[in-house]
């Protein structure tokens, strides 16, 4: 996968992935691309800068900027949940099963489940909820 910067006849900029740059080049071809703000397919590469690794810096896929005051307030949700529920680890769709059908004593949990468990439970109208991911959980 390749991904451009790209610009539009209105100069919108945005960014686009494709398979190959030959497949870039069919899809602007056959009108495929357009500008997601005036959908334009008048389109053509920008300027980009390469993303290349060295030994001090490994290359990362740049994921969206979040606002300080967001990252803040995520922290704060996962810190009331942790410091206020039962830790129940790799148990948790088990527990959270139980307590939704009054097997076990109501109260706030958390833990880990897989994503097959996690919509097993949706599906049998478990309320259950993922805790925020930090950027702090990558390193």
């Amino acid at each position: 996968m390749i991904k451009y910067a790209l610009i539009c006849e209105q100069d919108h900029e945005f960014e686009g992935w494709f398979p190959s740059a030959a497949g870039f080049d069919r899809q602007v071809e056959g009108g495929q691309v357009t500008c997601p703000a005036c959908g334009s397919a008048e389109v053509r590469k920008g300027l980009m800068t390469p993303n290349i690794a060295t030994s001090e810096r490994q290359a990362k896929p740049a994921g969206p900027a979040v606002p300080r005051e967001v990252l803040d307030a995520l922290r704060d949700i996962r810190k009331h949940v942790t410091e206020n529920a039962d830790y129940v680890g790799p148990r948790f769709a088990e527990e959270a099963r139980k307590i939704h059908y009054g097997e076990s004593e109501a109260r706030g949990i958390y833990g880990e489940a897989t994503m097959a468990e996690a919509k097993a439970l949706i599906d049998d109208g478990v309320e259950v909820a993922p805790l925020p991911k930090l950027p702090e959980d990558q390193n």
